[in-house]
């Protein structure tokens, strides 16, 4: 395959997984809007907490083997088929572990409602071990049209479904409604689309062989949902749900920016980079290409976004979330920091280096941890403050090893951000003084988004960014090619 198809397809995979993420998402996003309108911050509180324990048990049923799928270059039948009945026995154990769990965590969080909650909402990991093929099986082809179209269809149905429930006052019950059918949906519509079937065939000996690269991800992996949850199981705890509900919300836009985007990077990076594994100087120019982009899309939004935070949470969210300002502008400067994260730990992967992500993930959680622990005593900005310093921290400690793996210092990768940082800050501080217009929230909001990405757009021009010149002859590049095509198409 040569070098110019190669950047096709993963641009082409790029564009459909950031609409796969950016538009089901967006969608996803609109309808937790229209949800915190008609619901209780109590009520998301609950569903959050709920949620985490889905979301680790989740992790068990992929167990590090969708990644290592992946990465294996000659997987073939037998491999897959071994691990979708895996997952699926794993499902098995890991559902009626919850169920039968469930009146002691309900107990120890004070949530009687905790019990039927968790019970109904953990049916999603049989969905979850349904499709884990299908979507590795879509990572290794690039094909993430097919995860579009699953998702859009899933995303729609669902969302009318909870919001029709949510008017009907079924409280928490329209949250855990929609959430049920769209994974219900996303299972079904990739059956049909992916033409993959299991073969009545199973290997110890390939598990084992798998495990052996996927096992040091799946710890790797449950570190990171524990590191990233714990905070939320501490406010529910020593606080309330109401608390949380806040918190929750206002890790909301920031995590839903910076997610799709670095989500969207990181499924198209890993294939990618595993392609180039054997030629480390070509690994480290994707991965520097990955931190610079990433950076100069990223932090203007992160930098923006903690701006405009009052003026925005009124107008969407209604004043009776004006409690989660606070936290949504904390939260803006640990994502920022996320797709720097990503960049270096995939190149680990690529590489075949889980040994040392683990060995990474385990120095970063027991720092996340110590510093959660000092941070109790301040309260629960304390809390969220002490979760930036650990993000900080940690881009450091997931930089250090790609010194030497592919020869990529973590101050090279700070001297490449800096530039992004800078005229962010610059636009930020153009954005925030136009909250002293005496103006509607509306109108206010709209003038900030125009000027902040006109003023950014026009600075980085100005002084050339190597980013933004790069990217808009690519993009150029880019819609020439679609040109080329369709008149070729046309011709024939």
């Amino acid at each position: 395959m040569s070098s110019e198809v190669t950047k096709s397809k993963v641009l082409s995979s790029l564009f459909w997984k950031l609409l796969e993420r950016g538009g089901t998402q967006s969608i996803q996003f609109i309808l937790t809007i229209i949800f915190a309108r008609l619901l209780l911050p109590r009520e998301f509180g609950l569903i959050v907490l709920v949620t985490i324990f889905v979301s680790i048990a989740g992790i068990f049923v992929q167990s590090g083997f969708n990644t290592a799928l992946i990465q294996k270059k000659d997987a073939d039948e037998l491999d897959l088929s071994s691990v979708f009945y895996l997952s699926i026995f794993v499902a098995i154990i890991l559902y009626f572990t919850l169920f039968f769990s469930a009146p002691f965590i309900a107990t120890f969080f004070n949530q009687p409602e905790f019990i039927s909650v968790l019970r109904i909402l953990s049916i999603t990991l049989f969905f979850g071990s349904f499709n884990s093929i299908q979507i590795a099986i879509i990572s290794r082809n690039m094909q993430f049209k097919k995860l579009f179209l699953s998702s859009l269809v899933a995303i729609i149905i669902s969302g009318i479904l909870g919001i029709s429930l949510a008017y009907a006052n079924f409280g928490v019950w329209a949250l855990v409604s929609q959430q049920l059918a769209n994974q219900l949906i996303i299972t079904v519509v990739l059956w049909f689309t992916v033409s993959w079937r299991p073969l009545f065939v199973f290997s110890i000996k390939r598990i084992i062989d798998l495990f052996s690269y996927g096992w040091k991800l799946l710890v790797s992996a449950l570190l990171n949902t524990l590191s990233a949850n714990f905070q939320s199981l501490v406010v529910g705890k020593i606080f309330s749900p109401a608390m949380l509900g806040f918190y929750n919300r206002g890790e909301q836009f920031p995590s839903f920016i910076v997610g799709n985007i670095d989500g969207s990077i990181q499924s198209v990076m890993l294939p990618t980079l595993s392609s180039y594994q054997d030629d480390k100087q070509r690994v480290k120019e994707i991965v520097r290409r990955s931190v610079v982009t990433s950076a100069f899309i990223i932090f203007p939004m992160m930098v923006g976004l903690a701006v405009i935070a009052e003026p925005l949470v009124k107008l969407i969210l209604t004043e009776k979330w004006l409690p989660s300002v606070p936290f949504l502008q904390i939260f803006c400067f640990s994502y920022a920091l996320l797709p720097i994260h990503t960049a270096n730990l995939q190149a680990m992967n690529a590489l075949g280096r889980s040994d040392l992500f683990l060995k990474l993930e385990i120095t970063k959680k027991l720092l996340s941890f110590a510093i959660l622990g000092v941070s109790i005593p301040f309260g629960i900005y304390g809390i969220v403050w002490g979760g930036f310093i650990s993000s900080l921290l940690s881009t450091f400690i997931n930089a250090y090893p790609n010194r030497k793996l592919i020869d990529y210092s973590y101050h090279e990768q700070w001297r490449d951000i800096i530039p992004s940082l800078v005229i962010s800050i610059v636009m930020g501080g153009i954005v925030y003084t136009l909250n002293w217009l005496n103006m509607t929230e509306g109108l206010t909001l709209i003038i900030q988004v125009i000027t902040g990405i006109i003023s950014y757009i026009g600075i980085a021009r100005i002084f050339k960014l190597e980013c933004y010149m790069y990217l808009l002859i690519n993009i150029k590049d880019m819609f020439r090619s679609k040109k080329k095509t369709k008149i070729i198409n046309y011709e024939v």
